[in-house]
């Protein structure tokens, strides 16, 4: 996918498409909110009653995520959940991460989730169905348009407490 931060096609036809586009537009945003950060400053976790949330903490629950709804749950591939066995492990940094490693990781979950999708259309119905709901990938594209969008809120305030850089 390419790494050109370019808002969608306004004049879309294509369902699946603008979908995608939009969540790798977002994609794109979570990773510059983190980009040029150093490791203090993006592993600080500074609301005192989110102790696991910082800005590489936000792109590895990012992927935990594009794991599960993408992979596991629409193209029902079969690679390992990254949640973790609390609500808060898909949010923690490991021994060694560094900001980069945790943006790549991140990047090759975008890979993973693509060949998953691929053949895919918005009406079809998820391959997983792990959760027996019948959802389509039109559902499962529009939550995760809406997931990252709303963690690339929390991003934008990390960003500005780490370092005062404000903007989209």
């Amino acid at each position: 996918m390419s790494s050109n931060r370019t808002w969608p096609v306004a004049a879309a036809d294509d369902e699946l498409r603008l979908l995608t586009d939009f969540l790798h537009f977002l994609r794109l945003t979570a990773v510059s909110k983190v980009e040029g950060l150093d490791f203090e400053h993006a592993s600080a976790t500074p609301v005192p009653t989110s102790p696991v949330v910082s800005a590489l903490g936000v792109l590895r629950h990012l992927t935990a995520v594009e794991r599960w709804w993408l992979s596991i749950e629409a193209g029902g591939v079969d690679l390992p959940s990254l949640w973790g066995a609390d609500a808060d492990a898909s949010w923690q940094l490991h021994d060694g991460d560094t900001v980069e490693s945790v943006v790549a990781e991140y990047r090759a979950e975008w890979e993973l989730s693509a060949e998953a999708l691929r053949g895919l259309r918005p009406d079809d119905r998820t391959r997983g169905d792990h959760q027996g709901n019948n959802r389509t990938v039109r559902w499962v594209l529009a939550h995760l348009v809406q997931e990252t969008g709303r963690h690339v809120g929390h991003l934008d305030l990390l960003r500005e407490l780490a370092d005062g850089a404000k903007g989209e």
